[in-house]
């Protein structure tokens, strides 16, 4: 597959490469040779003689970068020695909620008819783990007891059985912390943490990790009968020489507890309920209907007798019209409305009686409620997808400056008063109540090289000062230059006039000018469109009309079908250049903004914005190097049809600043990248046309992976990429690196010292990296906030190595992440995570926009839109229209990109 074959890896002497590759090789040595590969890594074993891999040590401490103090919200845990007790519970019937189930066992230990529990207090999971601090006198043996518990109307038994599993020692955990064995004993660690968490279980609404309560003190509302709901989060961890308690506060969103006739006029903008005076639309019906399905209501029509019940359906016929089999006491069954039943029955007249019903229950039950007896259940989290609006509300009602989250997790702590809490008295544990000290180091950030005009000028260097420098003033590296282009404008004219087009155009040809991109002459075309529909017929036009476009300016009104529509036709059809622009930025165009789009506009066209400057880069660059960035994205929670889309991005060059992708369309909620190793062996092959070179390491980045998953992400990951390069050329062996990128944790850090803080967020500043006190206690991982906190409270990347082939040493790892946080293209600030996950993640979510079908298209392979579809693609959201009835085969053609958008940074 490298071509030409070599019997080592030696390659052809070096032509000048594309732009951006500089030519020879990508490190010291004479130009055009090839340098030796000294340390390539033997291979291991074929898989079927292969032990699991093992996640590397800790190869040393960072000691780069200058000191600095910093808390963490992590509380150290002081344990006992010993033994807890573990038990398994099974409780018939076994579909109860946790919550039911905690009831039950707490009321089996209260009543302890058979003298079982002594004294003792068992913490239990709410599912099947009960533990307790001393034995309970059954030996081996099971069990069964009797639990009834008071019900609505009648009470309810169940069968629960105890038997004895293990004994989990905490002299094995204290072992492992203090780093003489390898292996952290998980079962340890799950009964420390179901002892914590059983108190705050019973007290507060538990979600995930973390525990809610109902608002007291505040109310903010999101709209469409949402609220958001504070809470905290609370983890155990183990760290160097001591269990932590990793605490954060918390917020997420809950459905109001509220008559459901006021959660409906929220859902569907009416103002009162006396407005809406005929029956739903169709269009009203089907968005009720998406918002209430699946929650839990009470009835009210009853007295004290408030069943509960969960929403299948909303009926399509009012309540006056609706009708269900109705047995009278002669045994005879007539068909009845669910008002005249309402009427007859509960000698209630019905209020509402054109509005629908909720179908509860199981479907083929047919039970209807009217709206109007029904109220939501108080403590139900929202799980389906926020709207911006609600997104935006939700940022501003849970954005803390650091120094005020951190006042507020430390409250936190002394209202939970967790040395308070019985159950962990009873096993012998205590918290300290102060935030964990550690060292961290601000490490120094690279310099970035910009162009010049060659002959005239010196190269220009920017140096980043706390995260972020500035671009005026210099040019791009390889600056583009753009002799043909075009402009569609997708706003109406009276919202976006010439006038404001001319203007714009000026303005942004003085800034790419200055950018070292020039923009040259007017547009070929300028014309006013409308609907998604006119976007291939007019693409297509430009694209046999003038060979040479390079790009076109696509003016959009806002949030629009037309923006998946110009990104499916541009990027998977006809292999265009687009920019899109808001009808807005066209009427008001900012210096930043038109900036901002050049930096865009110049990789789309293959240039090259700006680089590492080459001597100060780590050691990794002295030979042929691939930086691989991967990702999954799955579909919003509440979708279990649409599939999950992972990408592959790999360096194209050795500054590292082209990147070229590919993606694939997975099994729905798979984490792992099935197709990994076809992926890998795509950019090899690209890597080697672009330099001439094959790549002697592979650093890769892996976004998107939770410790749960780490080990089979690593299993399977690692032999694909291993497997994609046997597949390229026997023997061939490039040293891999495995690094897993984690945003979505609860470690904060704060500066202990006030004038370290930065900016009036207060964070700490970009840079800062910890190896020590809170981290893992044998294996290789750090925390490196690598951006400056605008607003809130900075969350710093977590990276954690899986495997190590190259042998970094935590200085090397540390520094190169940072300085590749530095190299994304589409701002002149240092991001939070390495561009090439960052990357990652851009083509998936692009590959989303692919995945929305055109509204009027029969040759497509799918059907046409449903209600829900067409709503989805009315708003413009990002959702794939109706791809789940579409082919698999379908699906991957849709997110495969044209080749000439294949061969620069479309997605940028």
């Amino acid at each position: 597959m490298f071509q030409p074959p070599s019997s080592g890896l030696g390659g052809p002497p070096v032509p000048p490469g594309p732009p951006g590759v500089p030519p020879g090789p990508p490190g010291p040595g004479p130009p055009g040779a090839r340098p030796p590969i000294p340390n390539l890594v033997p291979m291991m074993p074929p898989a079927h003689e292969q032990a699991e891999f093992t996640c590397p040590s800790r190869p040393n401490h960072g000691t780069e970068g200058r000191a600095i103090m910093l808390r963490a919200n992590h509380f150290q845990i002081c344990m006992p020695r010993g033994h807890i007790h573990h038990y398994d519970v099974s409780i018939v019937p076994d579909k109860c909620p946790r919550r039911v189930n905690r009831e039950i066992i707490e009321t089996m230990v209260q009543v302890d008819t058979k003298k079982l529990f002594i004294g003792q207090k068992p913490v239990f999971d709410g599912r099947k783990n009960m533990y307790t601090r001393d034995p309970l006198p059954i030996g081996r043996d099971k069990i069964e007891l009797e639990v009834t518990l008071p019900g609505e109307g009648k009470d309810r038994v169940f069968n629960t059985s105890l038997k004895w599993v293990a004994q989990v020692s905490l002299y094995a955990l204290e072992e492992a912390l203090e780093g003489r064995t390898r292996s952290i004993p998980l079962d340890a660690i799950q009964a420390l943490d179901v002892v914590m968490r059983h108190m705050p279980s019973m007290m507060y609404t538990p979600v995930g990790r973390s525990f809610f309560s109902q608002p007291e003190g505040y109310y903010h509302p999101l709209g469409g009968g949402r609220e958001v709901w504070f809470g905290f989060h609370q983890s155990v961890r183990p760290s160097q020489w001591k269990m932590m308690l990793n605490i954060d506060v918390s917020a997420t969103a809950f459905y109001k507890a509220q008559p459901v006739i006021e959660f409906m006029c929220e859902v569907l903008d009416v103002k009162e309920i006396s407005e809406q005076k005929r029956p739903l639309t169709d269009s009203q019906r089907v968005k009720f209907t998406k918002e209430i399905k699946g929650l839990k209501i009470e009835i009210t029509h009853c007295g004290q007798m408030k069943r509960k019940y969960r929403v299948c359906n909303v009926t399509r016929r009012p309540a006056q019209t609706q009708t269900f089999p109705l047995q009278l006491e002669s045994g005879q069954t007539v068909e009845c409305t669910v008002a005249k039943y309402f009427l007859d029955k509960h000698r209630k007249r019905l209020l509402y009686p054109h509005l629908p019903c909720l179908q509860v229950g199981q479907e083929h039950k047919h039970t209807y409620l009217p709206l109007e007896v029904c109220n939501v259940v108080r403590g139900q989290r929202c799980i389906k997808k926020l709207t911006d609006m609600q997104t935006s509300t939700m940022i501003k009602a849970t954005a803390r400056s650091a120094p005020d989250r951190e006042k507020e997790i430390n409250s936190l702590v002394r209202k939970v008063n967790f040395n308070e809490d019985p159950y962990m008295q009873e096993f012998g544990i205590s918290i300290n109540s102060t935030m964990t000290e550690v060292k961290g180091r601000v490490l120094p950030p690279p310099k970035i090289q910009y162009g010049g005009r060659s002959g005239f000028q010196t190269k220009q260097q920017a140096i980043p000062n706390q995260g972020v420098w500035d671009m005026r003033g210099k040019e791009f590296h390889t600056g583009v230059e753009i002799r043909t282009w075009a402009i569609a404008c997708f706003a109406p004219q009276r919202t976006c006039r010439e006038e404001a087009l001319r203007n714009f155009t000026a303005q942004l040809q003085k800034i790419s000018s200055d950018a070292g991109m020039p923009i040259l002459g007017q547009p070929v075309f300028c014309k006013y469109a409308t609907g998604p529909e006119q976007v291939e017929p007019m693409f297509r036009y430009l694209k046999n009309q003038w060979q040479e476009l390079q790009l076109v300016v696509v003016v959009l009104p806002g949030k629009t079908p037309v923006y998946a529509e110009v990104k499916r036709v541009g990027d998977t059809v006809l292999g265009m250049a687009t920019q899109c622009v808001q009808a807005k930025n066209v009427n008001k165009p900012s210096p930043q903004t038109l900036s901002n789009l050049c930096l865009k506009i110049n990789v789309k066209l293959g240039g090259v914005n700006n680089i590492l400057v080459p001597s100060i880069r780590p050691r990794v660059f002295n030979e042929p190097v691939i930086f691989l960035g991967a990702d999954v994205t799955h579909p919003p929670a509440g979708d279990n049809k649409k599939p999950s889309i992972a990408a592959l991005v790999g360096s194209m060059d050795a500054h590292p600043s082209r990147y070229a992708a590919t993606v694939r369309v997975q099994h729905h909620r798979q984490d792992i990248i099935q197709d990994l190793g076809n992926m890998v062996k795509e950019l090899l092959v690209q890597f080697y046309k672009a330099t001439r070179f094959k790549p002697s390491r592979i650093v890769f980045y892996r976004d998107g992976v939770s410790e749960g998953q780490f080990m089979p992400v690593l299993q399977h990951e690692l032999r694909a990429v291993r497997h994609a390069c046997m597949m390229l050329e026997v023997g061939y062996q490039p040293g891999i690196t495995f690094i897993v990128v984690q945003k979505r944790h609860h470690t904060r850090l704060f500066c202990a010292d006030k004038r370290e803080q930065i900016g009036r967020s207060g964070n700490i500043p970009a840079g800062t990296t910890v190896d020590v006190g809170i981290t893992h206690p044998t294996e290789f991982d750090f925390f490196l906030c690598s951006h400056a906190g605008i607003q809130g409270t900075s969350r710093p990347s977590h990276y954690h190595v899986l495997w190590d082939d190259n042998h970094f040493t935590a200085d090397e790892l540390q520094q190169l992440t940072y300085q590749l946080c530095h190299t994304y293209v589409r701002c002149t600030r240092s991001v939070s995570i390495p561009a090439p996950a960052y990357y990652a993640h851009l083509v998936a979510f692009r590959a989303r926009y692919h995945l929305v079908e055109k509204e009027h298209d029969s040759s497509k392979c799918s059907p046409a839109y449903g209600e829900e579809g067409a709503s989805d693609y009315g708003e413009g959201s990002h959702l794939s229209g109706s791809s789940e009835d579409r082919t698999p085969a379908c699906l991957e053609r849709a997110v495969q990109v044209h080749q000439d958008a294949g061969r620069v940074m479309y997605f940028a």
